[in-house]
């Protein structure tokens, strides 16, 4: 039986999910100090888990004291998915975090499909190298290998795909992985964010404006990597890594395969802040974000972002000032209300109960007179 256009609005197409980007997942350590974090007692509301037991997590109520979100989920830094999560619904990306493991099956093979045409992708121009690690300096000596052997591969032949990129940004670290970066014929620098479809259609504009806040945080980011604006010291203020650490012996021996005469993260940072700098890469010209139906791998249509700094600001100005606890979580405006017809949390969400707020307490910047 055909879907009615109203039903289509609230499938899980337009939920959310489906368009996260494949190449960004918590490391291990994230995971496990998630974990801890919500084994901590404390005032909670419940939801029904998949076993059918109540999980409880805890309550955003005025004048509760909590700590600030980056410490209550024990996070040193923020996934760029993180912020653009927030620009469909904050509340909801809150209840994500509250409870990791929720993911219904349908959304979960959704991203898994998409992850795997991610990888494909990938495997089109670098070879993948299985290494051991088995610390989480060792885990970002991973990310500075690859790092160091895509700048050059971008400048002699003109493309490369799962680009790590990183940053801080309003005194946050924000990470994050550029789907590819290659120059045009005109010689610009441009990005292209794969977004795979279940269905062969288009995103509501709901969900491109978050995916276009996600390639232009990709793009400020990357800008600041090769104009020299990123230091080791802000690194590891944030990460917290070891930088004098030894490397383990199975990543010590690709680097030395790779022609680096590194023994210790610290090494490898230096080098690649370096590489950055004095690679002569230029700023990214052009965002693009493609959009392909998963399963026939068509491309369904393609969306050119016009890259707006002082927007961009304001809004993660205001989404980071939850992070820090300078506020609490909003959920939708009323006029996006339909979004919660697919949201796992509408039975339990706060925001709805307290019947939402004016438009104008969810984004910083005024509404245009209609």
């Amino acid at each position: 039986m055909a879907e009615t256009e109203e039903e289509e609005k609230v499938s899980t197409e337009a939920s959310g999910f489906s368009d996260l980007s494949d190449s960004e997942f918590l490391d291990l350590e994230d995971t496990q100090e998630l974990s801890d974090s919500l084994s901590k007692p404390g005032p909670s509301s419940e939801l029904t888990g998949k076993d059918g037991k109540l999980i409880s997590f805890p309550k955003w109520k005025k004048g509760l004291d909590v700590l600030p979100p980056m410490e209550r989920f024990h996070l040193k830094y923020l996934y760029v998915t993180d912020l653009s999560t927030q620009n469909w619904c904050e509340q909801q990306m809150v209840y994500g975090k509250e409870l990791p493991d929720s993911l219904e099956p349908e959304k979960a093979a959704i991203l898994d499909t998409g992850a795997s045409i991610h990888l494909a992708r990938e495997l089109e121009l670098h070879d993948l190298v299985t290494i051991s690690t088995t610390s989480k300096e060792d885990a970002w000596a991973v990310k500075f290998l690859n790092m160091l052997s895509m700048i050059p591969t971008l400048q002699s032949e003109g493309r490369i795909r799962e680009f790590p990129v990183f940053g801080e940004v309003e005194g946050v670290l924000l990470v994050g992985v550029i789907d590819e970066l290659h120059y045009t014929p005109k010689g610009e620098l441009e990005l292209v964010e794969l977004k795979t479809r279940r269905r062969p259609m288009l995103p509501l504009d709901a969900q491109k404006r978050k995916d276009c806040l996600q390639v232009s945080l990709y793009k400020y980011i990357f800008d600041a990597m090769v104009q020299g604006k990123v230091t080791s010291a802000s690194l590891i203020h944030h990460t917290k890594l070891h930088p004098e650490k030894p490397l383990g012996p199975s990543v010590l021996r690709h680097a030395q395969q790779g022609g680096f005469s590194v023994t210790s993260l610290g090494d490898l940072m230096e080098l690649v802040i370096l590489s950055l700098t004095l690679s002569d890469l230029p700023v990214i010209d052009i965002l693009k974000i493609e959009y392909m139906h998963q399963e026939t791998a068509t491309v369904l249509g393609s969306e050119i972002v016009a890259f707006e700094e002082k927007e961009l600001r304001s809004k993660v100005q205001h989404y980071m000032a939850y992070w820090v606890g300078h506020r609490e979580p909003q959920g939708v405006d009323v006029e996006e209300a339909w979004k919660c017809r697919t949201c796992s949390y509408a039975d339990i969400c706060e925001w709805r109960k307290g019947g939402g707020a004016h438009s104008s307490s969810l984004e910083p910047q005024a509404k245009k007179a209609r």
